[in-house]
This record gives structure tokens, C-alpha cells and sequence, in this order.
């Protein structure tokens, strides 16, 4: 009978990448997406040029570049449970007191401080699938992390409309506050459910027996690195490569993004349409990064990326060609083709991010999987940090968004090239100058 009932318990490391999927909601989906849908308002309410409301999505940007290196680092020392707690702690502060900003500096030192515990949040939570699951297994359970981001873009979609009614010219404001708070939650949530690794509960990896939901003890550790040798990560050619493949994403899909709604609204389309096409967006992506995981995983991780990046740059190249041709009332005629691209970029907005982080996993292995994941998204971040900013100016420089859009899809066809060039996967997780290879 006792065995009977523990056969029916439910592996630990699902709890844990549910946890991870709650931290993208915030993190992501709260912390960076939601200001899609805020920046017109807020750079209304603020008095600020399109260049610099770009200016204050690099500040978030900039900011999560800053420690989604170090996160990744800190969390592989300390664990994850502390780390992603505390860096959503500081998110969900500094997003309360970007509610209150009355200027430009103000604003972008808050954003810069959410863009921090963003990436110290987030690069440690897309490592969870490498700590807590098998190679075989890694991509679908990473892919259920960054779903979270949709989850999030998807609430953000529906609530923020509805406190724009409410309050008016200071509902952009209230958005914030409204965002921080349900952020704070998140973090207390997370500290009391996360754990660190399989180990610490006496368990193997999700995927490393015949029977993954049995609760069984942990046989001896199997290869960790001694000292948990960061510079070991350098010397893998490949994770250096996924890199600056991740790098072409980061710059392209930040342009999309940022701009959606802006774009949108002056198309002529309604701000509440503008917004549920937004939530549309983060409803079909909540399960995009499974979808693409699970693709990467059968087909490898270059097959995988380079048709995710062939998809984005279609949703990237509708809104150029659209841009270039607007005239009063055009967006009655081109609805349609503002559907059909922001379908495309939902349906794999965060495939990219799910099959880096575990190909990064795959190569470094379970024990420095944080480490690896924060190296490639120090390259993600430079792309992302430029992005918005760029494609801000292009707008004040030419009066239209069509350069912006373009370049935006040139940069992810380069994301396509780069990934067809990657290595399919290895065959275990291989770190050089290890004094053992990790095998799962």
C-alpha cells in the first residue's frame, strides 16, 4: 500500500517549473511586456519624444543585461530559490515607484532597476528545466517556463485596458502600481516553493528513470564539475555560438515589441483592438516555447531556431510593408494583416529563449546550467538594449516605422542563418577540462 501511494506522487520538479513559469509571468510578462501596452499613455503623460520612450525600454533593457550575466552566476553559487525571490522582490518594488515618476530620469532609473531583477529573475528560471530534467525532457520543460511570458502578456492585455478606463490620464500610473503588487506576490510565492536542485530533496532528475513520477532517493552525484568551475563554460566554442545567435533575436524581437502598440494606434487602429490584439499575441504564446521546446528536442536545437526565426521575420516584414504604405483609415483595409503577424509572432515570440537555454544546458550540463544560460543572454541582452532605442530613432528620423520593421526582420534572418549553422546537439552534456562529463 505504501508503495501504491508514493507511486502516485508527482516528481518535485514540476512544482519547480511551475514556479519558473510564475517567475516569467512576472518577470517577463509583467516587468517588460506590459510596456507595450503603457508606453503610449506614459509617454504622453511625461512629455517624452518616441526616442526617448525607446530610451526607457533600453534602460530596462540595459539593466537586465547588467545582471542576467551575474544572476545566472549567482544563482549556480547561492541557488535559485534566493535569487530569483529576491530579484522579484526588487522588481516589484521598482515597478511601484515607476508609477510615481514625473520625469524622464526618474523613470529610466526605475526601469533600469526593473530591467536588473528582471534578468536576475529571469536567466535563473530558464535554467530550471537543465537543473531539474533530463537532456531528453529539456527543451518541453523549459518551454513551460517561457510560457509564463504569455501568461503574463496575456493578463497584462486585459487588466491594463480596464485601468485605463478607471483612471484616466493617471492610469498608466495605476498600471504600474497595480503590476509591482501582483510582482511582490510572485516573489513570496516562489520563495516558498522553489528548491534548488534534485539533490536537496533526496531525488534524480525528472526523465533520468523508467518511471519519472516515482519519488526515489538519489544515487551517488554523477560528474559535477569541481568547485563549479565557471571558466569552463568559456572554452565550449558552441555555447559562444549559441550566443551570438541569441544576440540576432534579442535585437529583432525588442523592435516588434516595443513599438506594437504604438504602431497600431497610429495605423489608426482603436487603442482597445490595439490592446486585445496584444493579449491575442500573449494567448497564443503562452504555449509556444513548449511547442518550439519540444520541436528543438526531436529536430535539435539548429533546425528548431532557424524555422522559429524564419516565423518572426514574416510577422516583422507584414508590419514594414504595412508601414509603408498607411494612409488615413488604412487600417480598415489591412486588419487582417495586422492579424496575421501578430499570430505569427505570438505562435513563437519565445521559442528562441527556450531553445538557447537548452542548448546552453545541453552543453555545459545540469550543475553549471545557470552559468551557461546567463553567458548566451549577456548576448541577448547587448541585442535587446539597442533594439528599442534604434528603432525609436528611426521613427523620429524618417516619420515612419517601415525601417524600423525591416530592419528588424534583416537581423532574424541572420538569427536563421546562425542557427542552421549550429550543431544538432551533443551527444551528453560535455564541459571541457571537467574532471568528469555529466551524463543523464
Amino acid at each position: 500500500m505504501g508503495v501504491t501511494k508514493n507511486r502516485m506522487k508527482i516528481h518535485y520538479g514540476w512544482v519547480v517549473i511551475f514556479m519558473g513559469m510564475l517567475t516569467s509571468v512576472g518577470a517577463h510578462g509583467f516587468g517588460r511586456m506590459a510596456y507595450t501596452l503603457i508606453l503610449p499613455e506614459m509617454r504622453t503623460g511625461l512629455g517624452i519624444t518616441y526616442t526617448q520612450a525607446g530610451l526607457l525600454a533600453s534602460g530596462n533593457l540595459i539593466g537586465y543585461l547588467l545582471f542576467a550575466f551575474i544572476g545566472g552566476f549567482l544563482a549556480a553559487k547561492y541557488g535559485s530559490r534566493i535569487v530569483i525571490s529576491l530579484s522579484l522582490l526588487l522588481m516589484g518594488i521598482s515597478m511601484l515607484l515607476t508609477g510615481m515618476a514625473t520625469s524622464f530620469e526618474f523613470a529610466f532609473a526605475m526601469r533600469l532597476l526593473t530591467g536588473i531583477g528582471n534578468g536576475g529573475a529571469y536567466v535563473p528560471a530558464m535554467a530550471l528545466g537543465s537543473t531539474w530534467f533530463a537532456m531528453k525532457q529539456r527543451g518541453f520543460a523549459t518551454g513551460i517556463v517561457s510560457g509564463g511570458i504569455g501568461v503574463g502578456t496575456c493578463i497584462s492585455g486585459i487588466i491594463i485596458p480596464i485601468i485605463f478606463i478607471s483612471y484616466g490620464t493617471q492610469g498608466w500610473s495605476y498600471a504600474w502600481y497595480y503590476l509591482g503588487a501582483l510582482v511582490l506576490f510572485i516573489s513570496a510565492i516562489c520563495f516558498a516553493f522553489l528548491r534548488n536542485k534534485p539533490s536537496d530533496l533526496g531525488l534524480k532528475m525528472v526523465g533520468s528513470d523508467s518511471d519519472n513520477s516515482v519519488l526515489q532517493p538519489a544515487k551517488a552525484a554523477i560528474g559535477r564539475p569541481a568547485n563549479l568551475q565557471w571558466g569552463l563554460i568559456y572554452r565550449v566554442k558552441a555555447v559562444w555560438f549559441i550566443g551570438i545567435v541569441y544576440f540576432m533575436y534579442g535585437f529583432s524581437y525588442v523592435i516588434y515589441m516595443t513599438w506594437f502598440k504604438t504602431f497600431l494606434l497610429e495605423a489608426g487602429v482603436a487603442d482597445a483592438r490595439a490592446s486585445a490584439m496584444w493579449a491575442m499575441v500573449g494567448g497564443l504564446s503562452i504555449f509556444c516555447g513548449i511547442i518550439w521546446g519540444g520541436i528543438s528536442d526531436k529536430l535539435g536545437r539548429n533546425y528548431g531556431a532557424a524555422l522559429a526565426y524564419l516565423t518572426l521575420a514574416f510577422s516583422y516584414i507584414v508590419f514594414a510593408l504595412i508601414s509603408g504604405s498607411l494612409t488615413p483609415g488604412a487600417d480598415l483595409n489591412s486588419l487582417g494583416a495586422f492579424y496575421l503577424s501578430a499570430a505569427l509572432f505570438g505562435l513563437s515570440a519565445w521559442s528562441i529563449p527556450t531553445i538557447m537555454a537548452a542548448a546552453a544546458g545541453d552543453y555545459v550540463g545540469p550543475d553549471l546550467a545557470p552559468a551557461g544560460v546567463g553567458f548566451v543572454t549577456l548576448f541577448f541582452g547587448i541585442g535587446q538594449a539597442a533594439g528599442p532605442a534604434l528603432g525609436g530613432f528611426l521613427r523620429d528620423a524618417t516619420g515612419t516605422f517601415t525601417m524600423s520593421f525591416t530592419v528588424a526582420a534583416i537581423v532574424s534572418i541572420g538569427g536563421l542563418v546562425g542557427a542552421l549553422l549550429l550543431m544538432k546537439k551533443p551527444a551528453a552534456e560535455v564541459v571541457p577540462g571537467a574532471a568528469v562529463v555529466n551524463k543523464v
